[in-house]
C-alpha cells in the first residue's frame, strides 16, 4: 500500500513507541502521587515539557498538555473570550476546531469577525488592520493549513493585533515538527499543537500559553498543570510526545528536501501524463499537496485509488463525511471546474520517490479512464 495522508495523521515513531513502554507497564504510578514510586512519572513530565519548551522557544512552565489539537485551540479561544466583553477575529481557512469554538462564542454573544484569504490561501496583513479594533481581545490565525499547506505571516499578524492591544493564538497543528517554529520571535501568545501530526501517539497535545498570559481553567478539578487543566496526567503519551517532536526537529532540514523532491517528481509526472491540474497554496509545509484536477470528483478520486490500496484525502480528516467542496477552497475561489476534483496527498517519513510516481501514474490511469 501507499500512505499519502500524513496531513490527517502520521505512524507512530518506534522510538516514541519504545519510550512509552516502560511508563505503561513498569512506572505506572499517578504521578500526581507523592511516594516514591511516582518519581519516575514526575520527572519523565518534567523532561518532556523542557524538550517541548526547547523546541519551540518557549518556558517549561508556559507548556500545558492537553488531549490534542481540538482541545488546544478550543481552549486558547473559550478561555480567553467566554465572558469577555470584547470581540475577536479569526480567518474563513481555520479548521473547525478552531471555526466552531469560534460559532460557539457567537452563540454567546461575542462577536466574531473572519478574515478572507487570497487565491494562495494567505491570509493578508492589510484585511486585520482594517478589521481590528480597540476592542479586539483575541486573533487567531492558523501557522499552516491543513488542507493546503499554506504558511501564513503569523510574524506581522501577532505584531498588528500586540499594536491594538489584542492576545494572539495560531494553530500550529500542521507546522509543529515540520517547520521552525519559535513563539518569541513571532511574538505569540498561546500556540495549538498535537503529537499525533508529528510522529507522536494519538490523543495528546499541548498549548503553549505565555506567561503572564490570563486565561481561565478549561478543566476543573486537581491541580494538574498549574490548576489550569485537572486530570491525571497521560504520562506515556507525553513522553512519546517529547521524544517525536525531539526527533523530528532534529531531521527537519533534511526531512524537508527529501519532501520537496517527493512534490516535484509527482508533479512532473502528471503534466508527462498529460493531467490538467492546478496546485492550492503557496508551497508552505513540505510534502503537502492540494491538487484540484479539471473535470474529475475528489471523491470518486479518493475511492478509485483506495482500491488501488492508495490513501489519500478529499481535505479535512475531520470532515470527510462531507463530500461537498470544502470551505478552503472556497474561500480561495479555485474555479468550479477545478475545485470538485480536489485531493490532498500529504507525503511523510514513509513516503518513497516511487510512492510519489505511482500516485501519478494511478491518477493518470483514472483520468484516462473517464475518457
Amino acid at each position: 500500500m501507499i500512505y499519502a495522508d500524513n496531513a490527517a495523521t502520521t505512524p507512530l515513531d518506534r522510538d516514541a513507541f519504545e519510550a512509552m513502554c516502560p511508563f505503561l507497564l513498569e512506572y505506572y504510578g499517578n504521578a500526581s502521587q507523592p511516594y516514591s514510586f511516582s518519581v519516575a512519572g514526575k520527572k519523565a513530565l518534567k523532561q518532556a515539557r523542557k524538550t517541548i519548551a526547547h523546541r519551540i522557544g518557549a518556558l517549561p512552565e508556559e507548556i500545558y498538555f492537553t488531549s490534542g489539537g481540538t482541545e488546544s485551540d478550543n481552549w486558547a479561544i473559550k478561555g480567553i473570550m467566554a465572558g469577555s466583553h470584547g470581540s475577536m477575529i479569526t480567518s474563513q481557512i481555520e479548521h473547525h476546531a478552531v471555526l466552531h469554538a469560534c460559532n460557539a462564542m457567537e452563540r454567546l454573544g461575542v462577536r466574531v469577525e473572519y478574515l478572507p484569504a487570497d487565491r494562495n490561501c494567505m491570509v493578508q496583513p492589510e484585511a486585520l488592520k482594517e478589521r481590528i479594533t480597540q476592542n479586539t481581545r483575541l486573533v487567531s490565525v492558523m501557522m499552516a493549513n491543513n488542507e493546503v499547506g499554506s504558511v501564513q505571516p503569523i510574524a506581522e499578524l501577532s505584531r498588528i493585533a500586540h499594536e491594538n492591544g489584542a492576545l494572539f493564538h495560531t494553530d500550529a497543528v500542521q507546522a509543529v515538527g515540520h517547520m521552525e517554529t519559535d513563539v518569541n520571535y513571532l511574538e505569540i501568545d498561546m500556540l495549538s499543537a498535537s503529537a499525533h501530526k508529528f510522529n507522536g501517539p494519538k490523543g495528546i497535545g499541548f498549548l503553549y500559553i505565555r506567561k503572564g498570559t490570563a486565561i481561565q481553567p478549561y478543566a476543573d478539578g486537581g491541580a494538574q498543570e498549574a490548576g489550569l487543566r485537572a486530570g491525571t496526567e497521560n504520562v506515556a503519551s507525553i513522553v512519546a510526545m517529547a521524544v517525536a517532536l525531539e526527533k523530528n526537529c532534529e531531521h527537519m532540514q533534511e526531512n524537508q528536501i527529501r519532501l520537496r523532491k517527493l512534490e516535484q517528481i509527482m508533479e512532473d509526472r502528471l503534466r508527462v501524463e498529460n493531467i490538467d491540474f492546478i496546485r492550492n497554496g503557496n508551497r508552505g509545509i513540505p510534502g503537502n499537496i492540494s491538487l484540484s484536477i479539471r473535470g474529475a470528483e475528489g471523491e470518486m478520486l479518493l475511492h478509485r485509488l483506495d482500491l488501488k490500496k492508495i490513501y489519500v484525502s478529499t481535505g479535512s480528516a475531520c470532515d470527510s463525511k462531507n463530500t461537498e467542496i470544502s470551505h478552503v477552497i472556497k474561500a480561495m475561489k479555485v474555479p468550479d471546474e477545478y475545485a470538485e476534483g480536489t485531493i490532498r496527498v500529504s507525503f511523510g517519513a514513509g513516503n518513497t520517490e516511487e510512492d510519489a510516481a505511482d500516485i501519478a501514474r494511478a491518477l493518470a490511469e483514472i483520468m484516462n479512464g473517464m475518457k
